[in-house]
């Protein structure tokens, strides 16, 4: 990973005749990193300063319902937002109160040039727990973002009475890794990071990963048929503001990714945990049946066929999985 980094840092400073310099003088002077940012979802907004973290924090919720509440968590990477989120909010809305938190680096949040880590993620969903929601809430996370309430959930389980997974990293057999995980997994991350965010080339890369065709090309990995065309547009105006380069490229480089996770933390919990998953061309849950097989409090639903995001094409079957869940934590 970091050989492959330093290769593409060389070739930044001089390849194919000044092609990546024509690069980053339009990504410079032609794109647009101000675009109209839209709510995600079409709730109040509110936002706070972290007394944890702080940072502003942004969030949106509808508190119109009774019972306990929902608080939904999007993932990360290049294009995260609340928007990932945005089935489930709709679902619940008016029948219990839910919550869809925008961490550090994303949506409406700060997206300042300061450190990230997944210390800062997992203070913010402790803070917003504790500070917003103020009773023990079911939590539904997605991705890598697992990690971080998981990590929350093993600190504090008296802020949680449920904890959902969907398609959650953590799980994957180091052969099966991606480059970004492996990173973390072999220490690079730093030197990784260093590379990535150099001034000179920082937003140009990002640039890269934010193109309408690179946002559409890694949602098709997610998606068992067409990408949610919502999601896509989305992620091009998520992508193109202020600071919106800062929190990706430590995902990127690999520093949010604990290697230690599933030993250290999941294996652990003592709240409720149910993983909901299928195929994922991003992880893989080669330890999942260890884990549920073991532990009495964990548990798993397979929805098939879907690809990382099944709230957006299987959310009848999602939503039934998740009532049964619920319901018998209340017998």
């Amino acid at each position: 990973m970091l050989k492959a980094l330093r290769k593409v840092a060389v070739l930044v400073t001089g390849l194919v005749g000044g092609s990546v310099g024509a690069w980053i003088l339009y990504s410079r002077t032609k794109i647009d990193h101000a675009l109209p940012l839209p709510k995600a979802i079409d709730a109040t907004q509110s936002e706070y300063i972290g007394r944890l973290t702080s940072r502003r924090i942004s969030y949106y919720a509808d508190a119109s319902g009774v019972g306990s509440p929902l608080v939904l968590i999007h993932s990360i990477n290049a294009a995260g937002s609340a928007y990932e989120m945005k089935p489930i909010f709709e679902q619940y809305r008016g029948q219990r109160p839910v919550y869809a938190l925008e961490l550090p680096g994303f949506g409406f949040s700060e997206r300042s040039d300061k450190v990230y880590s997944w210390q800062l993620y997992t203070d913010s969903i402790v803070e917003f727990l504790t500070d917003v929601v103020g009773e023990p809430a079911d939590v539904i996370a997605l991705s890598l973002s697992n990690e971080f309430a998981a990590r929350a959930a093993h600190n504090h389980p008296d802020l949680f009475r449920s904890l959902t997974m969907i398609s959650p990293s953590g799980f994957t057999a180091r052969e099966n890794k991606v480059a970004s995980q492996r990173a973390s997994d072999d220490g690079n991350s730093n030197s990784a990071y260093s590379v990535l965010a150099n001034p000179l080339w920082s937003q140009a890369f990002f640039d890269l990963l934010a193109t309408r065709f690179s946002i559409k090309y890694f949602l098709q990995q997610s998606f068992e048929g067409e990408p949610d065309e919502g999601l896509m547009a989305y992620g091009f105006a998520t992508t193109h503001q202020p600071g919106a380069r800062y929190a990706p490229l430590y995902f990127v480089s690999g520093q949010l990714f604990s290697p230690d996770i599933l030993q250290s933390v999941y294996k652990y919990l003592s709240i409720p945990v149910l993983v909901i998953y299928d195929r994922d061309n991003f992880v893989r849950f080669d330890a999942l049946s260890e884990v549920v097989g073991k532990y009495d409090n964990w548990q798993s639903a397979r929805i098939v066929p879907t690809m990382g995001l099944p709230h957006f094409e299987k959310l009848s079957e999602v939503r039934r999985v998740l009532d049964s869940f619920w319901e018998k934590l209340s017998i």
